[in-house]
């Protein structure tokens, strides 16, 4: 079984310093959904592994897990439940049969309201896992822009090392893209030595194009990571959404030769849509890209069906969800 690299606490990716705003980066980009799809629904039948092979590609996809708890109900307590499992979250049996006991698999990081941060800084100390918080008006972004700016300030003050923040969807809507620049790079400049991941909630911009887009101004305004959305719209991560944001990382990288980071977050719950995310970060953006500090799932409920898969690798039986409990 490949070892898994120790966690630093902060990523170890160059930042992204972004470039002058420039529309003719984007302004004649095409995409078309109907191709995209077809593209998408090839990845999990052709590019899928089995046996061993799986549970190695598992255990790479659980050290890219924001492991998050985004609730109106959160508490100190499950934060520092959610914490323990970031920092073991796969049981120790299981890890020992799989010969990965001295690996130290971690999650990538965990994900929390800014309240919650101090929680999570106190209970991950000396583990090597980041903190992301996120802010700026989180989910919908419709505050005040000095306030939601207070709020990436105040969050990162609390020791959080990662800044996920939401964009005005209306800039994208209405063409305004300058609008949509100034904003990320505002963003940018507030999150200081932290990294910057720019969530563009692709499931109310519309098209596909205006997702290219978005993607390429938030990256030309200094975003350190690129996020499809907060978890809260109807429609979340897809496949094909996917495609089209790693496809603009890869375009940004040829242009500027600076590597952004990707995540998709929200409805991303099985282990084999995990596996299907992984196949298409390695056939797009090749294998620089699958590290936690170039790709990441935001979600909750996917490492326990993760575990779930390893359970029933080592053991040959599919144990109840309750055997791998999240917190």
């Amino acid at each position: 079984m490949t070892q898994t690299r120790s966690r630093q606490a902060q990523p170890a990716a160059a930042r992204n310093d972004g470039v002058p705003f420039d529309a003719g980066w984007f302004e004649g980009a095409r995409v078309n959904r109907s191709a995209s799809q077809r593209r998408a629904a090839t990845l999990p039948a052709r590019r899928g592994v089995k046996k061993a092979w799986q549970a190695a590609w598992l255990l790479k996809a659980i050290t890219m897990i924001d492991l998050t708890t985004l609730a109106g109900d959160d508490t100190a307590g499950r934060v520092r439940r959610l914490c323990a499992k970031a920092r073991q979250p796969v049981r120790a049996d299981l890890l020992e049969a799989l010969g990965m006991s001295d690996a130290g698999v971690t999650t990538g990081a965990v994900c929390v309201y800014p309240t919650m941060v101090p929680h999570a800084v106190a209970a991950l100390e000396g583990s090597g896992i980041p903190v992301a918080s996120v802010a700026s008006g989180f989910p919908s972004g419709l505050m005040p822009m000095a306030q939601r700016t207070a709020e990436v300030v105040w969050a990162v003050q609390e020791g959080a090392a990662e800044i996920d923040v939401v964009i005005t969807r209306e800039h994208v809507l209405t063409g305004r893209w300058e609008a949509l620049y100034d904003e990320v790079a505002t963003f940018r400049g507030a999150v200081g030595e932290a990294h910057l991941k720019v969530i563009l909630a692709t499931g109310e911009l519309g098209t596909l194009q205006d997702v290219h887009k978005a993607s390429m101004v938030a990256m030309m305004a200094g975003a350190d990571f690129v996020k499809t959305s907060t978890g809260k719209e109807p429609v979340n991560a897809t496949l094909e959404v996917g495609l089209t944001m790693a496809r603009a990382v890869r375009r940004y990288h040829e242009r500027t030769g600076v590597r952004v980071g990707f995540k998709p977050a929200g409805g991303i719950r099985a282990a084999k849509e995990a596996l299907a995310w992984l196949a298409l970060i390695k056939d797009e953006l090749g294998d620089a890209w699958l590290t936690p500090e170039l790709f990441r799932f935001g979600a909750s409920s996917l490492l326990g069906d993760i575990e779930r898969q390893l359970e029933h690798h080592v053991t040959g039986r599919y144990a109840a969800a309750h055997r791998q409990p999240l917190a």
